[in-house]
């Protein structure tokens, strides 16, 4: 997830099929879930971006080292750790408008590009079967704005607006595999970062990491690669190439 997990508002389901391409459900209970920011898009330059202007209109600095900070945070977390630097005092409720404002405008105007290998795993993945949800912290809006400017399609969505605590919480993965009809047991979580990481391991997935802005390292039940393109699909699920 992305540097600012971006918490949205109060709980609820997301529908069965959100932004589905009209998948069917799990065979075997197999299905992938996949992370959103910093995994399948290259977005942090922008949350990066987007965090300094805040902070220019905050009166203080922003540096790369406090964006790793708040790698698969809440935006709750987020907006906190703006606020406790800045030299003027303005509601967080502004703070985080401008936020997200700002990160949504970046991708309307200018797109984000994919990670690499990230087109070529979806499409095996579609290929071989296997139900996919997208499984993020950011809010419904700015989740949206990627998928219209990315073209990328999923049989189930999960964001921040969708449940009641995001990330490292297991409610986000556990809501995924429930809309996809899957067991989570048999679901392959794939990750960027350390929280979203706990998440799915908490869920009971198997989680496969690819460490972007924060290094992870192995453990019991996770795999952890370098790039997307060191993965597969196939029926039975993902597996290193």
């Amino acid at each position: 997830m992305s540097s600012a997990g971006r918490k949205g508002g109060p709980g609820g389901c997301a529908p069965p099929v959100a932004g589905g391409s009209g998948g069917s459900s799990p065979r075997d209970g197999t299905a992938v879930l996949f992370d959103m920011d910093g995994l399948l898009i290259d977005s942090e330059p922008l949350w990066l971006e987007a965090e300094t202007a805040v902070m220019a209109r905050l009166g203080s600095g922003w540096t790369p080292a406090d964006q790793v900070q708040l790698l698969g945070g809440s935006l709750d977390r987020t907006v906190g750790c703006l606020l406790a630097k800045a030299s003027r005092p303005v509601p967080p409720g502004q703070v985080a408008e401008w936020l997200m404002s700002g990160i949504v405008e970046r991708v309307r105007d200018g797109g984000v590009p994919l990670r690499p290998g990230a087109p070529e795993l979806l499409a095996e993945t579609a290929a071989a079967g296997l139900p996919r949800a997208l499984v993020t912290s950011s809010e419904r809006r700015f989740m949206d704005v990627v998928l219209a400017r990315t073209g990328l399609r999923f049989d189930a969505l999960v964001c921040a607006d969708d449940v009641s605590a995001t990330k490292p919480d297991p409610e986000s993965y556990l809501l995924a595999a429930k809309l996809l009809g899957a067991d989570p047991p048999r679901c392959f979580a794939l990750e960027d970062s350390p929280n979203g990481v706990a998440s799915a391991e908490a869920a009971g997935c198997r989680v496969i990491a690819v460490p972007s802005l924060v290094p992870i390292g192995p453990a019991p039940g996770r795999t952890v690669v370098r790039s997307l393109t060191e993965l597969r699909a196939t029926p039975e699920g993902i597996s290193v190439r």
